[in-house]
């Protein structure tokens, strides 16, 4: 088991991450992303605590112990164990992390699952993905991926595009590999990881098949250049003022390769349409990664859940039954994003010898609270009115005895000192309003893919035979005929 200090040692790689004009030396020390790289830190930490080692990790086929992230469930009680697992390491930073180590993992380990399909497909890229899932258990990788294509003219395929390599696409290849060059999005969490995982989960034509790639390389690869977002965490340099986004800012970038070579070890899929698609949606892979989002996403509203109460507590209007009646509503939710997790589990099926989620449940909990998140958001706004608005400017208000002095009169709460009011609002508004609440609301709206993509995925899985059968067998109980017989004989 990897520790937090192995993993940040390991990011010390020469990487090549550009942010604010500049190539960053060392990513764990610069301000943009230090913080965020230290509660990562933190993860491989509880992961690796004896205290933890049954909550934690199994027993591989080797004879080791390895991160739950990589367990391949057999059996419905094994699923729940490892889903316990998540939402312990969900509960470290709140839900707020979406794209943490679990997150490819739970892809890959779905991909493996499914080796009977890249056998079918190639027995040189089966071996690979095999190889692969080994080496990433075996060494607790800490994967992010990219498996969109840069947006540009969305109304054209990637090889029809005006620059043929906008899209990471094959330029060469040899006996030991292949050369690619372009970019991809979105690598969520990609400056504190340790490798990527590159392909395209967008349906490709005809024609698109240099685009057609399904790889893993390491982040700190000869070419590849890592395109920072704004960090919100850089703009936080208080943990005070901002708790989460001075600790949880994962960071997002778009990925440009630039004459990256990949060895063939590394290639799942080579210039194959339909094995692009197949990977995801012919193996468990989309399912069980997409469960696992499902499990941090539960925990991320039962934390925003808890917030709201505390608002109210904060506020001494808990007692208020239009209050009463608001927290209970969003209690349902909460209880419907549960039970929806619960259900994929209850209904889950065997992919051979592996038990994976319920595919349409899962589908139909994202389609569900992709609605549900900003509604959640709205009403802790509509609980707080001005109180996260009118705080302090920042902690060195406090550090002043006589502005301190002021925020004790004028913060006061009967639930609450003012200090106490002041750091639980600073925590709401960064939850709900600051810049990072901003991205956080767009990424629960989209992680997913766009909500026709959802939908269309619970199109795609509801047993319409089931509930069309209840409705030819009600239209077979009576007859046109039969009433009107009835009615001359009357």
């Amino acid at each position: 088991m990897k520790t937090g200090q192995q993993h940040i040692a390991g990011l010390r790689d020469g990487r090549a991450v550009f942010i604010d004009g500049k190539r960053v030396d060392d990513t764990t020390r610069h301000p943009a992303f230090r913080n965020a790289i230290q509660s990562v830190g933190k993860l491989f930490d509880f992961a690796a605590d004896d205290a933890n080692r049954e909550l934690m990790t199994f027993a591989t086929p080797t004879g080791g112990r390895a991160n739950r992230i990589w367990q391949l469930p057999e059996s419905f009680d094994e699923l729940r164990q490892r889903r316990t697992a998540l939402e312990a390491w969900g509960g470290l930073h709140g839900g707020f992390l979406g794209r943490a180590p679990d997150h490819v993992a739970s892809c890959i380990a779905g991909m493996y699952m499914g080796l009977d399909q890249f056998e079918a497909y190639d027995k040189d890229r089966a071996k690979a993905l095999a190889d692969y899932y080994a080496y990433a258990r075996d060494r607790d990788l800490y994967l992010t991926y990219v498996i969109i294509n840069p947006q540009a003219d969305r109304s054209k395929s990637a090889a029809q595009q005006k620059d043929a390599f906008l899209t990471t696409g094959v330029v060469d290849q040899d006996a030991q590999g292949i050369t690619v060059r372009g970019a991809k999005m979105l690598a969520t969490g990609g400056i504190m990881a340790d490798e990527v995982f590159v392909t395209c989960i967008q349906p490709l034509q005809p024609g698109d098949e240099p685009y057609a790639l399904s790889f893993a390389i390491p982040m700190n690869s000869k070419g590849l250049q890592i395109l920072s977002r704004k960090s919100y965490e850089a703009s936080s340099q208080s943990v005070f003022d901002n708790p989460l986004s001075s600790r949880f800012d994962e960071n997002d970038a778009v990925l440009y390769f630039d004459d990256v070579k990949v060895p063939w070890d590394r290639i799942f899929v080579y210039k194959n349409l339909e094995m692009c698609q197949k990977q995801f949606h012919a193996t468990p892979a989309h399912v069980y990664q997409n469960y696992q989002a499902m499990v941090r996403l539960s925990v991320k509203v039962r934390f925003l859940i808890g917030m709201a109460r505390r608002i109210a507590e904060t506020n001494g209007v808990l007692g208020f039954p239009q209050v009463r009646e608001t927290l209970g509503q969003l209690a349902a939710e909460g209880g419907m994003v549960d039970a929806f997790v619960a259900a994929m589990e209850v209904k889950g099926t065997k992919y051979g010898r592996y038990y994976v989620p319920d595919r349409h449940t899962l589908y139909a909990a994202q389609t569900l609270t992709q609605q549900l998140y900003a509604k959640i958001l709205n009403t802790l706004r509509e609980l707080a009115g001005g109180g996260m608005i009118m705080l302090p400017s920042s902690v060195q208000d406090l550090a002043n005895p006589e502005i301190a002095t002021l925020v004790e009169k004028t913060q006061q709460s009967p639930a609450a000192g003012a200090l106490d009011k002041v750091k639980f609002y600073k925590l709401a508004w960064d939850a709900v309003g600051s810049e990072f609440a901003s991205r956080h609301q767009q990424y629960e709206m989209f992680y997913a893919g766009a909500t026709f993509v959802t939908k269309n995925h619970s199109f795609r899985t509801y047993d319409w035979d089931s509930a069309g059968g209840l409705v030819s067998n009600m239209l077979s109980s009576y007859e046109l005929a039969d009433e009107l017989k009835t009615s001359q004989a009357a």
